[in-house]
């Protein structure tokens, strides 16, 4: 079982750049480990590092400047474009996000976020500049997530907007649960069904 998401309410990185493919998030030199374990420290590796050297990070990069902190990332339009590698979740993840916001989601990416209890958070244009606004001018800012009542709400100014999600999903991500889990969760509503087909 993985870790399960409800309410988060956290400082946030904000990443406000479109189209930002996997290959960027985890570059392909990186996918040789097969666990999920150990990729956070590459994540976004060319852009927070001059000539992907981790001795020499770019100070005005966002995982690099200490204003910013927390376990939501906003990122601009587009995210999570290109291949399909799940790699890209396990590191958003693993570096220490457990919602990743934008206007725009590639549907494989999103998918791979909610397999690995990342949670998507899909926003209006406007909202999402809200957001990056909001964050620049007090990087301290929290931002509230609510997965049982889908909304995200910026604190300090109570601006709030409801996501949608695949109840599904909803329910693993509130749970903990895997397909697997989910499934030995149901076992005695399925061994009721198949009594009744007898």
């Amino acid at each position: 079982m993985g870790n399960s998401i409800n309410i988060v309410k956290s400082r946030a990185v904000p990443i406000p750049i479109e189209n930002i493919d996997t290959d960027q998030i985890i570059p392909a030199r990186f996918l040789k480990a097969t666990t999920r374990e150990g990729f956070g420290k590459n994540l976004f590796r060319d852009w927070r590092y001059e000539d992907g050297d981790e001795h020499r990070p770019k100070i005005d990069f966002p995982l690099n400047d200490i204003t910013y902190s927390g376990k939501i990332l906003i990122a601009g339009k587009n995210f999570g474009c290109g291949s399909s590698r799940e790699h890209a979740a396990w590191a958003i993840k693993d570096y220490g996000f457990d919602v990743v916001v934008s206007s725009f989601f590639a549907d494989i990416f999103k998918n791979n976020a909610l397999n690995n209890f990342l949670l998507p958070v899909l926003v209006s244009d406007p909202f999402l500049q809200q957001l990056f606004d909001e964050v620049h001018k007090n990087p301290a800012a929290e931002i509230e997530v609510s997965l049982e009542d889908q909304y995200i709400k910026i604190a300090a100014t109570g601006a709030t907007e409801s996501f949608d999600i695949n109840s599904y999903k909803k329910t693993c991500l509130l749970n903990g649960y895997d397909d697997i889990d989910y499934l030995l969760n149901m076992k005695q509503e399925i061994e009721a069904f198949e009594e009744q087909r007898v």
